[in-house]
């Protein structure tokens, strides 16, 4: 006993110390000695109960040793006022982190905390190097329900959200019951007063009746167990306020009609091999005396919980035609069970390893074996692949390890991602690029000038937000293209060039080595390509025209077939195709289904006929490869008069309503577009179809893709023939 009356201070200094499940070595005396007095000094007295019982839980009901007391002493100082480097040379590393790790959990903004108590729990657990930090934070909040009176309405509402999302679960999967129970109750009592002192009080009214039923139940059994030599011990409890209660809205019945108010638990006093047998015969003695229902029979010695949690439990007929539990286990089972160590918490699979909590495993040995080789049980070993970070109204976002700014902007909204210049983080002005950490709170700073841009995509961790870049991009380029195609056509105009605006376009995409005139169109936008250097390229194609139209009129030839020329070119002949080509066998390949523009091959099949092929047909590599010299160059002329062909696009997304109604208005009204069929299927939240399209070349098609691609919901098209 510590006879300092100074450190004592009224005793509490002495609760403290004997709440201790060993003596206290002197080294760790003199600690604790040493954080009572700056806890007294800065606290004052009455404050300092506070945390004195704080300590107390922390020790006694907890399970936690000497350095968790002076963490519970020392907790609430701030640390502005006693600096990390102090604590340190005071009472040594494990103190500080602790008592680090601590203010930094209650630094987080809980106000949201019942929207997302599972992503919570993950980040409490992720800020933290120490699980004893949560347990502090644990006991602390018990005595905060405790003294609950003492708080304003908004604090009571704070503690009751962060006690109901976050520590009533952690209690129950660390096996702390009897905690546990008691938050439960507490909550109860603060949200439901009427409802829980009416059980309270109907509990209490029956406790008479109920005890001698109990032992009019138990007479006949302990006769037996006697009879037949057994050692053993039996208790009943009756169930938790809060379980009745959530029982008789489970069941849809009034307190007098819940079976299992109570239970009954037979302890026997078995080692061994024995134990599974011993059991067996209790239960077979229990339900000789009384009708078993066979629908409530738990087998978990037989095979035990995935927790290691093992017992016999049964429901039978007792006197009155009234239900009543009973427990079979034996001694080994029951203290395992009541310490916690069945581990019931990852039975339910909430902290699982995979999660980064797989440490939390081996506190509970370190509860029960408070010595200094389990002091490493309480370190976490976590290495999240998840960051939570808060919105600026408090919202919790989970995103992977290594998000952005930029990833957060877009995980908010797609505008809001691409309209993001920076950001504040903790009040701190940082770029797209900063990789947020736990706990951080970022509030997206915007300009109507920003753009997205490709080297976003260099940096962003998220799937979602590369999507969407990488949408915005394409959308940014075709709204260039539309601009650069109207520049171009009025140059052509201005210029007097009356050839057909397709050939040049297909002129000055063929010398530039372009894929699509949407890329012409766009370099045109977007002041890559010299106008003058496209007007000297026109006229000096229409010039050579004109020489060459010149060279034949003065030599006199075979006239040839409408629609059809053929020249050599790298000792090749070309085929130049129109929608009225006639004396040619030709027919345009099924596997891919090309139109006019589409960049194509010919290939001569054994029937002599000319098969027409997309270069990115299923089929074009083999015949490209093995035939080559069955193969054609191809290339597509006009005539002026439009021609639609099929082509088969297929649409993937979200389903939102209203999205087919708009995709079809797009098609049919917005481009002119004949549709052929429409085939979508939906599972969940998502949609999956295909559409087939009447168009007339494959930049018709391109720009319906195109707007296609804007409707709200609709993720990705694809043409598919």
């Amino acid at each position: 006993m510590h006879k300092n009356k100074d450190i004592n201070n009224n005793g509490l200094f002495e609760k403290i110390i004997c709440c201790t499940r060993k003596p206290l070595g002197e080294e760790e005396l003199q600690q604790l000695s040493k954080a009572f007095k700056i806890a007294r000094s800065y606290y004052g007295d009455d404050r300092l109960k506070h945390y004195v019982n704080i300590a107390e839980l922390a020790l006694k009901e907890i399970g936690l040793g000497a350095v968790s007391a002076i963490c519970s002493l020392l907790h609430g100082i701030p640390l502005d006022n006693y600096p990390p480097r102090e604590i340190e040379k005071d009472f040594g590393n494990d103190v500080r982190e602790i008592l680090e790790g601590f203010h930094k959990i209650s630094d987080i903004q809980t106000d949201r905390i019942s929207y997302h108590s599972d992503a919570f729990r993950n980040l409490f657990l992720s800020l933290i190097d120490d699980i004893r930090v949560i347990l502090i934070k644990l006991a602390h909040r018990l005595d905060d329900l405790r003294n609950i009176e003492e708080s304003d309405d908004n604090r009571k509402a704070r503690i009751i959200n962060e006690v109901k999302s976050v520590y009533i679960p952690i209690t129950h999967r660390l096996g702390l019951y009897n905690i546990k129970s008691e938050l439960e109750e507490r909550v109860m009592q603060y949200e439901k007063p009427e409802i829980y002192n009416d059980i309270k009080n109907k509990i209490k009214q029956s406790k008479a009746k109920r005890e001698a039923y109990i032992r009019d139940f138990i007479s006949p059994i302990t006769r037996e167990l006697i009879k037949q030599g057994f050692k053993y011990e039996i208790k009943y409890r009756t169930k938790s306020i809060p379980s009745i209660y959530n029982k008789m809205k489970k069941q849809n019945v009034d307190f007098d009609h819940v079976f299992d108010l109570f239970a009954i638990r037979i302890i026997l006093d078995v080692n061994g091999k024995k134990e599974q047998e011993a059991c067996w015969r209790v239960y077979s003695i229990v339900t000789d005396l009384y009708q078993p229902n066979p629908k409530r029979l738990r087998d978990w010695i037989t095979q035990p919980k995935a927790s290691g949690y093992e017992s016999l439990h049964t429901t039978v007929m007792g006197p009155d035609n009234r239900w009543v539990e009973v427990q079979i286990r034996t001694k080994r089972m029951d203290e395992e069970a009541e310490k916690g160590q069945a581990a019931h918490w990852l039975y339910k699979g909430m902290m699982s390893p995979e999660g980064g909590d797989g440490w939390l495993e081996q506190v509970r040995d370190a509860l029960e074996n408070p010595s200094g080789s389990a002091k490493k049980m309480y370190k976490t070993k976590n290495s999240s692949d998840k960051v939570f970070v808060f919105t600026p109204n408090g919202d919790l976002k989970q995103l992977p390890a290594g998000s952005t700014v930029l990833d957060f902007a877009y995980e908010i909204h797609t505008d809001i991602g691409a309209t993001c210049k920076g950001a504040k983080v903790n009040n701190k002005a940082v770029p797209i690029r900063y990789v947020l950490q736990n706990g951080d709170k970022v509030v997206i700073i915007r300009s109507n000038s920003q753009k997205p841009k490709l080297d976003w995509l260099a940096f962003v961790a998220t799937d979602r937000a590369r999507s969407k870049i990488k949408r915005q991009l394409k959308e940014e380029k075709y709204k260039e293209a539309e601009a650069g195609k109207d520049l171009l056509f009025r140059k052509f105009k201005a210029w007097k060039v009356h050839k057909v605006t397709d050939d040049l376009v297909n002129l000055l995409v063929k010398h530039f080595k372009l894929d699509t005139a949407v890329d012409l169109y766009y370099l045109v936008a977007t002041e890559k390509l010299d106008i003058s250097i496209i007007k000297k390229i026109i006229f000096d194609a229409l010039n050579e025209e004109d020489r060459q139209q010149s060279k034949q009129k003065e030599e006199p030839k075979e006239i040839p077939q409408e629609n059809i020329t053929g020249e050599k070119k790298d000792d090749k002949e070309v085929l130049y195709i129109s929608d009225n080509l006639k004396n040619v066998n030709y027919y345009f390949a099924k596997c891919c289904n090309p139109i006019y523009g589409d960049n194509v091959f010919g290939f001569v099949t054994t029937q002599g006929r000319i098969s027409i092929h997309r270069f990115d047909c299923p089929n074009a590599k083999r015949l490209l490869e093995k035939y080559p010299y069955r193969v054609i160059p191809i290339k597509w002329i006009t005539t002026g008069n439009e021609v639609f062909k099929e082509a088969i696009i297929k649409l993937k997304g979200r389903n939102e309503i209203g999205l087919l109604n708009e995709v079809t208005n797009i098609i049919s009204n917005d481009m002119n577009i004949n549709m052929r069929s429409v085939n979508i299927n939906t599972k969940g939240n998502r949609f999956e179809g295909n559409i087939t399209l009447m168009v007339k070349s494959n930049e018709h098609l391109n720009w319906a893709i195109h707007k296609i691609e804007k409707v709200n919901g609709v993720e990705k098209v694809t043409r598919i023939k």
